[in-house]
């Protein structure tokens, strides 16, 4: 007789509680000139991206995480 693994699934309000943190309730709003939304405009055109706001917090929390990496506090 072979044994039934038993299997462990996820606990659903451990996978609720993940789903809540990461809903975006902030918001943020960015102004830009006009030179600015031209080089936006070409940049997605370019590389055929169609969600802007997707690639624009991509850009912006990788510099800032980015920055904290490099500026971490140190011991000594």
């Amino acid at each position: 007789m072979k044994k039934k693994k038993e299997i462990i699934g996820v606990d659903p309000a451990f996978l609720d509680k993940q789903k809540d943190s990461l809903i975006r309730r902030n918001r943020k709003v960015i102004y830009f000139n006009d030179k600015e939304i031209a080089a936006i405009d070409e940049y997605c055109r370019r590389f055929r991206i169609k969600a802007r706001t997707t690639m624009l917090r991509e850009m912006i929390m990788e510099q800032i995480l980015s920055g904290l990496d490099e500026n971490h506090p140190t011991l000594f």
